[in-house]
C-alpha cells in the first residue's frame, strides 16, 4: 500500500465500511403453535438456501399443547428456542423472538414458509444500502401453486372503508413486478425483515390484536417514524396460506372483523372514524350477513357480531381478546 497519508485516510474508510457490512447480523425467528414438522420443513429450507455468514436462528414454541422445541432441537440443535406456557397470539410470539435477537436486521417468517436461494441474502443486502427502508418483504409465492402470486405489496388503506388490496395476489407470475424494488403501503406478516433500529424507534408489534393486522398496524408505526416500508420481488418465499387456521373458520372470521376495525380506531382521526362506522353498519353489515344466511353459516355470523360488539365495548387499547 502507498506511503502517502490520503491512500491510508481511503484504505482506512474502505476498511471500516466493509467491515461494517460483513458483521451486519441477521435473527431468523419463527413462531410454532402445534405443528413441529411444519416448522422443520421450514428449518430444513433455511439450512438448504442460506448463504448468509453471520445468522442466528430463533424458534418460539407459542403454548403448544406439548414442547415441540424438544422435538425441533433434536435435528437442530444449534439454534435459539424459546418455549411460551401460554398461546400469546402472532404478535406476542415474535416479540419473544425480538427480545432473545442480536441481529441488525431481524427476519420474521411464519413457520408454513419455504425459503429459496438467495432469499436473505438479497433482502439484507437491500437493508444495507437502502437506508431510509426500515422493513422489506420478498415477493411471496403460493406453495401450493408455485407459480402463482400471493403478495408483491399492498395499497394505501381508505381509511374510509377499512379496505386496501393486495398487489399481485392470485395473478400469473410472469415478472411484472421485478423490474425493481420498490415501497409499499404495507409488510406481510409471513415473510419481512427488519431493521433493528426500525424496531427501537417504532417499539415491538402491537400485541393486541393476537391474530391479523398487527403487522399493517406495526407499519404505521415504522412510517410513523420516518422509516419507508418496500418490497424486493427479487427475492421470493413460498407460503403454505391458512396452514394454522384455515379457510371460513370461525376464529378466522373474528378476529379479521375485530381486528379490522380496531385497526381503523388505532391509526385514524375520528371524523375519519364516523365515515367508517356509517359505511361498516349501513353496508357492510348487511351485506354479511346476507352471505351468512345465503350459505347456512349462523356460526360465522355469531362471530361476526362478537367482532362488533368487542369493539363498542373495549377500548383500542384493551388487552383483552
Amino acid at each position: 500500500m502507498c506511503d502517502c497519508p490520503i491512500y491510508t485516510v481511503f484504505y482506512l474508510i474502505f476498511s471500516q465500511v466493509h467491515t461494517s457490512l460483513r458483521l451486519k447480523k441477521l435473527s431468523i425467528i419463527t413462531v410454532n403453535y402445534n405443528q413441529p414438522q411444519s416448522t422443520l420443513e421450514l428449518l430444513r429450507s433455511v439450512t438448504s438456501h442460506n448463504g448468509h455468514d453471520n445468522i442466528e436462528i430463533i424458534v418460539v414454541d407459542n403454548g403448544s399443547k406439548v414442547d415441540d422445541t424438544i422435538e425441533i432441537s433434536r435435528e437442530f440443535p444449534n439454534y435459539k428456542y424459546i418455549r411460551s406456557e401460554q398461546n400469546l397470539g402472532f404478535a406476542g410470539g415474535n416479540n419473544l423472538g425480538i427480545k432473545k435477537a442480536s441481529g441488525d436486521y431481524l427476519f420474521f417468517v411464519n413457520n408454513d414458509t419455504e425459503f429459496t436461494s438467495g432469499l436473505v441474502e438479497k433482502l439484507s443486502s437491500f437493508l444495507d444500502s437502502n437506508p431510509s427502508a426500515g422493513l422489506v418483504c420478498p415477493k411471496i409465492m403460493y406453495y401450493a401453486q408455485p407459480t402463482i402470486i400471493q403478495y408483491a405489496g399492498f395499497t394505501k388503506m381508505n381509511f374510509y372503508t377499512g379496505r386496501n388490496k393486495c398487489i399481485g395476489q392470485n395473478e400469473i407470475d410472469s415478472g411484472q413486478y421485478d423490474a425493481s424494488a420498490y415501497s409499499t403501503a404495507y409488510a406481510h406478516g409471513a415473510a419481512m425483515m427488519v431493521r433493528r433500529n426500525a424496531i427501537e424507534k417504532a417499539g415491538m408489534m402491537p400485541e393486541i390484536y393476537f391474530l391479523y393486522y398487527e403487522e399493517m398496524d406495526w407499519c404505521e408505526k415504522i412510517k410513523s417514524t420516518g422509516y419507508e416500508i418496500w418490497v424486493e420481488p427479487d427475492a421470493v418465499i413460498y407460503h403454505k396460506e391458512s396452514l394454522s387456521v384455515g379457510n371460513n373458520t370461525p376464529l378466522k372470521e373474528y378476529f379479521m372483523n375485530r381486528n379490522r376495525i380496531l385497526f381503523i380506531r388505532r391509526n385514524t382521526s375520528l371524523p375519519t372514524l364516523i365515515i367508517f362506522c356509517l359505511h361498516f353498519f349501513i353496508l357492510v353489515l348487511p351485506r354479511n350477513l346476507y352471505r351468512y344466511l345465503t350459505k347456512g353459516r349462523m356460526d360465522l355470523a355469531k362471530e361476526f357480531f362478537n367482532a362488533i360488539w368487542w369493539n363498542i365495548s373495549h377500548t383500542k387499547e384493551s388487552k383483552d381478546i
